[in-house]
């Protein structure tokens, strides 16, 4: 293994093997034990562009389970003006698009170190965060800020729980009103798909044309459905007509045996009509 970069002098940053500093934590400021932050500058090309800047966006490894996302934002503030801060069980894009729901609906956080992720708004602050001296150590629980831990947090935890009805009622209603609206929009939707790719007596789809340089149009759910239905028929249709394998061989015999009686029926009309000269083939 390649020697360590440490550097334990007073002033010093402490780099490790991979680029990452080591920042040390304490949980007040009168405590002898440390906890070490491991932080590097966030380089991953796949996300150039995306909501992770490559040169103002900080990866920080084994974050305490005490420190929540509005924590580690202060803490990381004395580097520079933060955007936003990200944490997750594991490195990765765990940021959902999907829009916020209210507190109530989610499920409860897992209890864990975690990884983050810490944009800020100057490319500068980066530098700052990797430069920080190893022997001042950053102070989660001050006179500022309190961080409730043990008894005092699960108190905290469980008075949070307690929802006054009216307010739970509220975000209910609003969230009830938004499923039912966005339910009223996809049945809407399907009606439109479903006149425009609308059958005819004879089984025809009429397509119109779009604009010019439009994509064709993919077929829709409803059209998608009522083939598979027709298919299903068609289906289950045969397997009544032809349960058995003997049951088929008697259709089989029966079908011609139609067929011969029907040729013999045109041959005596065709001789009828040639005795009373009336036969006109051209």
């Amino acid at each position: 293994m390649a020697p360590s970069k440490r550097k334990h002098a007073n002033g010093k940053a402490c780099i490790i093997p991979g680029g990452f500093a080591v920042l040390p934590l304490k949980f007040e400021a009168d405590m002898k034990s440390e906890h070490k932050l491991y932080v590097k500058e966030h380089k991953v090309r796949s996300e150039t562009g995306s909501h992770r800047p490559l040169d103002r966006t900080l990866f920080v490894l084994n974050i305490p389970p005490y420190c929540s996302e509005k924590v580690v934002e202060e803490l990381f503030s004395q580097f520079g003006s933060v955007k936003y801060v990200e944490l997750g069980d594991h490195p990765g894009a765990f940021r959902q698009s999907e829009p916020k729901l209210s507190r109530f609906f989610k499920t409860a956080e897992k209890q864990s170190f975690k990884v983050g992720y810490i944009v800020f708004t100057s490319p500068s602050s980066i530098a700052a965060a990797k430069s920080h001296p190893y022997n001042v150590p950053l102070v989660v629980c001050s006179t500022e800020r309190t961080v409730k831990t043990g008894i005092q947090k699960w108190i905290q935890q469980c008075k949070d729980s307690i929802v006054p009805p009216n307010i739970l009622q509220n975000v209910v209603d609003e969230f009830m009103k938004n499923y039912d609206k966005t339910k009223e929009e996809e049945a809407e939707r399907l009606k439109e798909e479903e006149e425009k790719q609308k059958e005819d007596e004879e089984g025809w789809v009429k397509v119109s044309r779009g604009q010019k340089g439009s994509k064709a149009r993919p077929h829709s759910e409803a059209a998608n459905k009522r083939t598979l239905q027709k298919e299903m028929r068609k289906k289950k249709r045969k397997e009544l007509l032809n349960f058995y394998s003997w049951q088929h061989k008697n259709t089989q015999k029966e079908h011609i045996a139609e067929l011969r009686k029907k040729f013999e029926e045109d041959k005596q009309r065709i001789a009828l009509l040639r005795a009373q000269r009336k036969f006109r083939p051209y």
